[in-house]
């Protein structure tokens, strides 16, 4: 017999599988998508706004946006793994240091911004390719060293001259 908690596991992992949900932390600004049915017409009506709470509990999931809408502050709560939420987008990513950011609700105007969240790519590849190690190709790498070195040096001399020239043209 099954426990109450690995049914909703299992209904959890078959939710991400179909849909694809991306991953945000509240001071995030992300759009939501919900459907909205009308009589017999389904439509999907765009929520965009700053993620101020999120709470993980398997099934029960929830998030809550807030956003302001002709100068009136309005928050939704969100169930994560509702059939009513067609999709999640992140807009921007926010750099916060609190998990629930309620404090926003008194403010307004350039007090209630919150600074971007900067991602830096290091520049390593994770896929490294393999090259046998052959006579001709380290004589080759030895020959194209100095051809490479000698054009990094030549644009910097370049951009010292054309500083020079405009402090000349100040004075």
């Amino acid at each position: 017999m099954k426990t109450i908690e690995e049914i909703n596991q299992s209904s959890v992992k078959k939710i991400i599988a179909e849909k694809k949900l991306p991953e945000f932390f509240p001071g995030d600004i992300i759009k939501v998508g919900v459907r909205i049915t009308e009589g017999k017409r389904d439509r999907i009506q765009y929520f965009e706004g700053v993620c101020i709470a999120k709470k993980s509990r398997d099934i029960n999931s929830s998030f809550t946006v807030r956003k302001i809408s002709f100068g009136e502050g309005v928050e939704r709560t969100f169930a994560l793994y509702s059939s009513i939420i067609s999709s999640i987008k992140v807009i921007r990513s926010g750099k916060v240091r609190r998990a629930k950011l309620y404090y926003l609700r008194d403010r307004t105007g350039k007090s209630a911004r919150i600074v971007e969240k900067i991602k830096k790519k290091i520049g390593i590849d994770l896929e490294v390719k393999t090259e046998e190690i052959v006579e001709e190709n380290l004589a080759q790498s030895k020959t194209e060293e100095p051809k490479a070195e000698a054009k990094k040096e030549e644009p910097k001399s370049e951009v010292k001259k054309v500083k020079k020239e405009n402090l000349e043209k100040k004075k």
